[in-house]
């Protein structure tokens, strides 16, 4: 249930980002895409970003966490690719700027719809 749940509170954090930022566009559909979008990203989120995270440790650090949205951003490429590939949708991101603009606001949209969902 909490996976349903966190995949739920991505989905719409990837449609308010789609909607804010310029360069980030849903393919396959305006529902379809951005679910499968938030699909690939928390697969890839399970798997690939614990081991970015413990790598870029380091960075991090020194930046005082900045380059967590820069991993962040990364995360957002690849989960593009990833569902495009994979499901034939998902969300196109034009630029690293896009990528970075909307882990942020996607980050910013989970705060605030994760509690109000119950996550």
């Amino acid at each position: 249930m909490e996976f349903l749940t966190t995949w739920l509170v991505t989905t719409i954090a990837t449609a308010v980002a789609i909607a804010v930022v310029p360069g980030i566009h849903a393919v396959g559909g305006s529902a379809l895409g951005p679910i499968m979008f938030a699909l690939a990203l928390a697969l890839l989120n399970a798997v690939v970003k614990p081991i970015l995270t413990v790598l870029a440790l380091p960075v991090t650090v020194v930046t005082l966490g900045i380059f967590y949205l820069v991993i962040n951003a990364f995360m957002l490429e690849l989960a593009s690719g990833l569902a495009l590939d994979l499901f034939g949708s998902g969300v196109a991101i034009d630029s690293f700027g896009a990528a970075f603009m909307g882990a942020i606001i996607i980050s910013l949209a989970s705060m605030i719809v994760g509690p109000i969902v119950g996550q």
